[in-house]
């Protein structure tokens, strides 16, 4: 699970409007017959048309400033393991969106009119979709690349001969550009991975659009403050503020489990991938007390998601430190990868 939550921006300013957002979010719909076309949703409702979701977010928006955003996104990614407990993607995930979003209110710790804040006090619309490309960030792409320049230029000398500004064997070219076709190190179904290309298998996940103000239009929420929880005199009051992104996070792990009665292992765990960028040495030394089935996934898991492996596991936490610290030298981005939804 790779859950992400961003306030919208459009190159350095945030969004005044959610209709580029929302129009991002249709674009899988288009080409696809009527009756197998996600539509937004949110609490209580189904088939929310686009219309009203920019209708509602951007009409819910009273006295914020144009520098504050005015709606956020979150992004929940579920990894291969967990969409296989899935028995319909589309019904089970928007059943586990509505239960997400109660523990979405739970993390702010903020009141409204002197109660806890629940699930109705907030403007939500969700989307299902079940396609993702390869982007030109996406790690296969970058490692692709010296082979795609390569292609590139070939492809440019057999252009260059056909129209006659060179000399060359066009058929020589051809059967170097299949080599290197071959040899890219990340291929899907017997192709050179590239940018835009549609990754393969169940890529199922959830888009979420969460108005800054409440459902009244009165009151700020904000997943993106820096606090987990304080109190602020405002004009005389002391108001609660902040929200716990932690909290969030695990609950979401803890709901989907519960949800679908999934075993989650140690390595998937948000504690745990955050252990491994905080605190290495904490992560591997839980990671060696794990039972010989469970520590065997974990380290399955780990190789499929950039995590470094240790060959062979140390004795000592001495000889586990050294060889974590030897091993996170090789590479800053390795701890980036352990949040990735590749696990």
């Amino acid at each position: 699970m790779y859950i992400t939550i961003t306030a919208q921006k459009i190159g350095g300013d945030y969004s005044q409007s959610s209709a580029g957002f929302v129009g991002y979010l249709e674009k899988e719909n288009q080409d696809t017959e009527q009756e197998n076309m996600e539509h937004f949703f949110n609490q209580y409702g189904d088939e929310i048309s686009a219309e009203e979701v920019v209708r509602e977010i951007d009409g819910n928006t009273a006295k914020l400033k144009k520098k504050e955003p005015k709606f956020y996104s979150i992004t929940v990614n579920p990894s291969k393991y967990e969409l296989r407990y899935l028995e319909n993607s589309s019904a089970d995930l928007k059943r586990y969106t509505r239960e997400l979003m109660k523990e979405y209110v739970k993390s702010f710790n903020r009141e409204i009119n002197g109660r806890a804040i629940t699930v109705d006090d907030i403007k939500y619309y969700a989307k299902i979709e079940h396609k993702r490309i390869f982007k030109g960030t996406d790690r296969q792409v970058r490692e692709n690349q010296p082979f795609a320049t390569k292609i590139l230029r070939l492809k440019n000398e057999i252009r260059k001969i056909e129209e006659g500004e060179a000399k060359g064997n066009t058929e020589r070219l051809k059967l170097k550009i299949g080599k290197l076709e071959r040899e890219a190190p990340h291929q899907q179904n017997g192709k050179r991975i590239v940018q835009g290309m549609e990754k393969a298998g169940d890529q199922s996940h959830i888009h979420i659009i969460v108005s800054r103000k409440d459902a009244s239009n009165s009151v700020s929420l904000s997943p993106g403050s820096k606090y987990k929880a304080s109190e602020v005199d405002m004009h005389g009051k002391m108001v609660k503020r902040g929200f716990d992104r932690d909290r969030f996070f695990e609950q979401a792990e803890k709901t989907f489990d519960k949800t679908f009665g999934y075993k989650r292992n140690f390595a998937e765990t948000y504690k745990a991938r955050k252990d491994f960028v905080k605190n290495p040495n904490l992560y591997f030394a839980a990671l060696i007390k794990l039972p010989a089935n469970e520590k065997a996934m974990a380290f399955k898991l780990m190789h499929k998601t950039g995590i470094p492996v240790i060959p062979n596991i140390p004795t000592s936490q001495a000889q586990l430190a050294l060889r974590i610290f030897k091993r996170l030298r090789q590479g800053v981005d390795i701890a980036v990868k352990s949040s990735s939804i590749g696990i």
